[in-house]
């Protein structure tokens, strides 16, 4: 045990990370009032310093440390090298990010990190601040946002994918990936499977042979066979839909993320044999959770069909 961790206690919480557009603050707003109203303190950490329109009560913000503009200006960097310096930089400060996080013990955390996809991929600083985090004896869920509408394009899913997979293998730590935006999925097109081929990542083949379909993606179908075939060798990568304006899809994805950090048997509010058992659930809680949304949008596209059918 480190010096850090001795005789504290844990804390449980979320990174929630993803890539620019996904819905990552709003997830925030919206899991932080579904916990408040579950009776836990929340603190909700800014750790993205070009965000600078917060629409939740910030407990920490790394603003107080380092912001991306005046990294931009004093540096003479674009954004991406100037969010990755500030990154390197709080991993060197990651005394302040300790001493910050002590006045909100007994808090469940929820981490609001960067959009810069490279910082989950291949960079190493918001790594190394969360294996501190947790030899501070933080339990952290990482929760991967990636926006529904990549479901329609086949060609973008699989590199959704790919780059899913490739975060968690380079975070290590329990993953939660998450289709974000669900009540918005039929606006960008209608899907050409139903909604669990895509969150349970069925037999991929099928949308080898979908996009082969087009001639353009005709010429790479070697390639994408290549790069499903590494997805399904690890068979890692799965996905739960969310829509964060529906209580019991946010419901879902925090019995699922409870399950992944701990939380679940912890000493808190849930923690009676009902939650435990729910926690315990494996394949038919992501069943029933694609099942439910999948009815809604399949009674979205009815609702609709029925007033082109009505206008006509």
């Amino acid at each position: 045990m480190s010096e850090g961790s001795k005789g504290s206690s844990l804390a449980f919480g979320q990174v929630v990370i993803g890539p620019p557009g996904s819905g990552k603050t709003t997830y925030c707003q919206g899991m932080r009032e579904f916990l408040s109203r579950l009776g836990r303190d929340v603190a909700v950490v800014n750790l993205d310093p070009a965000n600078e329109v917060l629409p939740y009560p910030c407990a920490l913000d790394i603003a107080e440390l380092i912001t991306l503009p005046d990294v931009m200006e004093s540096l003479k960097l674009g954004p991406n090298g100037g969010l990755i310096y500030c990154m390197e930089y709080l991993e060197a400060n990651c005394d302040w990010l300790q001493e910050k996080l002590a006045a909100f013990k007994g808090h469940y955390y929820l981490f609001d990190c960067p959009g810069q996809v490279e910082l989950y991929t291949h960079h190493s600083a918001l790594k190394n601040v969360f294996a501190q985090l947790a030899k501070w004896n933080f339990r952290l869920a990482a929760v991967h946002l990636v926006d529904s509408h990549y479901c329609t394009d086949p060609g973008k899913f699989i590199s959704v994918l790919c780059t899913s997979l490739c975060t968690m293998l380079h975070v290590e730590l329990p993953h939660v990936n998450v289709l974000s935006k669900m009540d918005l999925v039929e606006q960008y097109g209608k899907l050409a499977f139903n909604l669990d081929y895509y969150t349970e990542v069925l037999d991929l083949s099928y949308l080898v042979d979908h996009l082969a379909s087009d001639p353009f993606f005709r010429n790479y179908r070697r390639l994408n066979e290549k790069l499903v075939g590494v997805i399904e060798d690890y068979s890692l990568v799965s996905f739960l839909p969310l829509n964060v304006q529906d209580k019991e899809s946010v419901r879902r994805v925090l019995q699922a993320v409870d399950k992944a950090n701990g939380c679940s048997f912890g000493d808190q509010e849930l923690r009676n044999l009902e939650a435990l058992m729910s926690a315990a659930v494996g394949a038919d809680f992501h069943f029933t959770s694609t099942l439910a949304v999948q009815e809604k949008y399949v009674q979205s596209q009815d609702k609709a069909l029925e007033e082109e059918v009505m206008d006509l």
